[in-house]
């Protein structure tokens, strides 16, 4: 069975004016009493499972609260009706559920004009200042028209957003109350340690305050949701709804959001992941300061080193980022840094792996000096970068691929071959015919792979252009083969190619040497 990652939250529609009986769950939901039987620990261990929840569950409650964000659409240009879902398992028990939170607060019915549809999304929250700044995930109230907190004493408050984060997913909302509101403070997420209790509170499925116990299972979780992951991940009950809401240790401390869970039905399995709160804190600051996020940009772009590349680079054990391109005029460029470099530190701390560096850039001040340590055709070198600011442009604008080529009276010739790739030179029949951006000036066009190559094991596609072979530039395909046969009479094993895609990302890969 798949295994995909939800982001927990809960949402309906309501369109033309009638609210669609399928809640769009992901899998029937079962009511099923759970009997913990032999719970308390036999043996003393340094911190006990706790008798009961119920005081710190008591202490935090009144500071987590409920997201309502609304997004209304103009379907006139839609077309058909959106899918619906009736006759799920307990659709009767959500049908009075949904008409009531359909209504608006004074518990009339809202009124949609016949072409216009309305999408609700339920999260959680909650409060870090009693002036009212409530914290969120960004995929709670992205896009949103309207975004309501709702305390624990039922209170609805009109909130508005003071910045969001799409990359670390997290989002700041300000509400005004007629009186102080009860809030609670971040804790160190780095004091905890796999097997510590934690609490989870939020509003799953839209039940409302909801308290779930477990432990912190693992620590700096990688789920490729971003450039950033690090999360916590732990067992205590987190579902769709609980977006957004706060794990806490057992001094009432918020150490991560509630973000993700891992689960083939939608429902809980006992793996969900927040994010920490040193990875969130300074993100909320800039956000509460700048209304955006000012991280420090390296101007790098990297990829991750297995084994096969180790060996190319003689770097030994696997560690560190190589650099597979670097952007024109930024901070790295500027300072010497050059594509096939490996950077083994940053600012004092090591990187283990190509993962580790974004997170410590970003956390970087803008405009602060850094000394970055990188190895180099087997020399270390030390680089000193003042990094910029990185511009975050999520809304990129879509490639534009040209709909027909002109006719070519014939194929570009294939003049050679080598690790079980054709190649051509990078003419104007070889870039007309695979649209090889102007910009790839050198290198050699890979035209076709044998599906048994090693270069099909690496994923290297036809209108992929080699640019270099063991960090040495090729310009032709004979060039490349001679090269290719020189290693192999130097009992090389390995070939380290750097390829470029027709657009121009760059990347490297390892070929093994027949």
């Amino acid at each position: 069975m798949a295994q995909v990652f939800q982001s927990p939250a809960f949402s309906w529609r309501v369109t033309f004016g009638r609210r669609a009986r399928g809640i769009g769950l992901a899998a029937a939901l079962t009511l099923t009493a759970l009997l913990l039987l032999g719970a308390r620990p036999q043996t003393a261990w340094a911190g006990h499972a706790p008798d009961s929840f119920a005081d710190l569950a008591a202490q935090v409650s009144d500071a987590v609260v409920n997201i309502s964000a609304t997004q209304t659409f103009d379907e006139s240009s839609e077309n058909g009706e959106p899918e619906l879902q009736p006759g799920e398992p307990l659709d009767d028990l959500f049908d009075e559920f949904l008409r009531h939170n359909d209504r608006g607060g004074d518990g009339s019915e809202d009124q949609l004009n016949p072409h216009e549809r309305r999408s609700n999304s339920l999260g959680s929250g909650f409060i870090i200042d009693p002036s009212g700044i409530v914290i969120t995930n960004n995929h709670v109230i992205a896009d949103s028209d309207e975004v309501t907190v709702i305390l624990d004493d039922g209170t609805k408050l009109r909130a508005q957003v003071i910045g969001k984060d799409s990359k670390v997913d997290v989002a700041v909302l300000k509400v005004k109350a007629d009186r102080p509101l009860k809030a609670v403070k971040f804790g160190d997420s780095d004091k905890m340690r796999v097997g510590d209790w934690v609490i989870a509170v939020g509003n799953p499925f839209g039940l409302g305050g909801s308290v779930t116990a477990g432990i912190v299972s693992a620590r700096n979780r990688d789920i490729d949701s971003g450039p950033y992951d690090n999360y916590i991940q732990t067992d205590a009950a987190i579902n769709k709804g609980n977006s957004g809401g706060p794990l806490f240790n057992m001094d009432g401390e918020v150490i991560g959001i509630n973000t993700a869970i891992l689960s083939p039905s939608g429902g809980s399995i006992g793996i969900g992941f927040a994010t920490p709160s040193d990875t969130v804190v300074p993100i909320i600051d800039q956000l509460r300061k700048y209304g955006q996020t000012r991280r420090g940009w390296l101007g790098v772009r990297i990829q991750p080193i297995d084994d096969s590349i180790a060996a190319s680079l003689s770097l030994g054990n696997v560690h560190g980022a190589l650099v597979a391109g670097t952007d024109v005029g930024g901070p790295a460029a500027t300072a010497g840094i050059e594509t096939g470099d490996v950077i083994v530190k940053f600012n004092g701390d090591d990187i283990q792996e190509a993962h580790d560096l974004p997170k410590l850039v970003a956390a970087t001040p803008v405009g602060k000096s850094v000394d970055v340590v990188i190895l180099r055709k087997g020399q270390q070198l030390t680089k000193s970068v003042t990094l910029g600011l990185l511009e975050d442009n999520d809304k990129q604008a879509a490639q534009q691929v040209a709909s027909a080529a002109p006719e070519m009276t014939a194929p570009p010739t294939v003049v050679e071959k080598a690790l079980g790739m054709e190649l051509l030179a990078l003419d104007d029949a070889a870039r007309q015919k695979f649209s090889i951006k102007d910009s790839i000036t050198s290198g050699v066009v890979v035209a076709g792979v044998d599906s048994d190559s090693a270069a099909a094991q690496k994923n290297i596609q036809p209108g992929e252009v080699i640019l270099e072979i063991n960090q040495e530039p090729v310009s032709q395909p004979a060039d490349l083969a001679r090269k290719v046969q020189a290693l192999k009479d130097a009992g090389k094993k390995l070939a380290l190619l750097l390829i470029t895609s027709p657009a121009g990302v760059e990347r490297f890969a390892a070929l093994d040497l027949p």
